[in-house]
């Protein structure tokens, strides 16, 4: 590492354990670059380039994992606020609803009063987990054991009223293993995530079937070229398999990277798609 880079990267992790140690006093971007004896401007591209977001982004990370145990923990919204270092509940709301995609209510509820539809079907690349919610397609998922597919499932909506119904959502989404591309159009999705997560599985969504991408291609398009790592991330936490198409996504060097539910899975993913383009080959 050359000398200035060891610096850079020295100063970076010196603010990123600062704000970890210091987030509940929710310090602001002066503050923390006085910290690594940086202009707040140089300071705010350098952390953005080394970490792949901003300084205030990743305190929110923190503020948000830290009032998600709060939560997890039956504490009170007001209490959780003031102990994560927020002045209220509003923006703890704001928190969570600009982060989580969810209120902190909805959290700490865990899915309740939420209706989430499954069923279990087979494709080309083995048995499948499929869910929905009256909003579109929440989650697909490739399984060996029925048991614990379910139970992943209902990991993530812990409070959700489950029903083992087949409905036309789920029907709409399984017409893509049957080649009818045509109701493509028809699938809806309800997706929770961050809004980086959210921006990165939009981004997949628009990889033509047959074709791949790369994780720096997806950064670059993101208009944030250096957070390749933080787009595998994204990719590799994708809550609806080959549906949202993190498969087509490949390594610069032309390695096929890690896949969720297994690389042989994913090659063989890459090679049915280009089959079915290209029936002559």
């Amino acid at each position: 590492m050359k000398a200035q880079e060891e610096i850079n990267f020295n100063r970076i992790a010196e603010a990123i354990s600062y704000i970890k140690t210091n987030f509940k006093a929710q310090p602001g971007l002066e503050q923390i670059a006085e910290k690594v004896n940086l202009s707040p401007f140089h300071f705010q591209r350098l952390f953005s380039e080394w970490a792949g977001t901003t300084p205030k982004r990743f305190l929110q990370y923190i503020s948000l994992g830290y009032a998600k145990e709060m939560l997890k923990e039956n504490y009170s919204l007001f209490d959780t606020a003031l102990e994560t270092g927020l002045s209220g509940t509003s923006r703890l709301h704001d928190l969570f609803v600009n982060i989580e995609g969810m209120t902190p209510g909805e959290y700490k509820n865990g899915g309740e009063n939420l209706h989430i539809n499954y069923s279990f079907a087979e494709s080309p690349f083995g048995n499948i987990i499929v869910a929905s919610t009256p909003k579109g397609i929440c989650h697909i998922a490739f399984y060996d054991d029925e048991k614990l597919a379910l139970a992943n499932l209902q990991r993530q909506f812990p409070a959700a009223k489950y029903q083992l119904i087949l409905d036309k959502e789920q029907q709409n989404a399984l017409y893509i293993f049957s080649h009818d591309w045509s109701k493509l159009n028809q699938i809806k999705l309800h997706l929770k995530g961050t809004d980086f997560q959210l921006k990165v599985w939009e981004a997949l969504l628009k990889i033509p079937m047959g074709k791949l991408s790369t994780y720096g291609s997806i950064a670059k398009n993101l208009q944030n070229p250096n957070a390749s790592r933080a787009v595998g991330t994204a990719i590799g936490d994708n809550p609806v398999a080959f549906l949202i198409p993190c498969h087509r996504v490949i390594q610069s060097s032309g390695a096929l990277g890690g896949y969720h539910w297994g690389i042989n899975r994913k090659t063989a993913m890459i090679g049915w798609e280009a089959a079915q383009i290209n029936p002559e080959l």
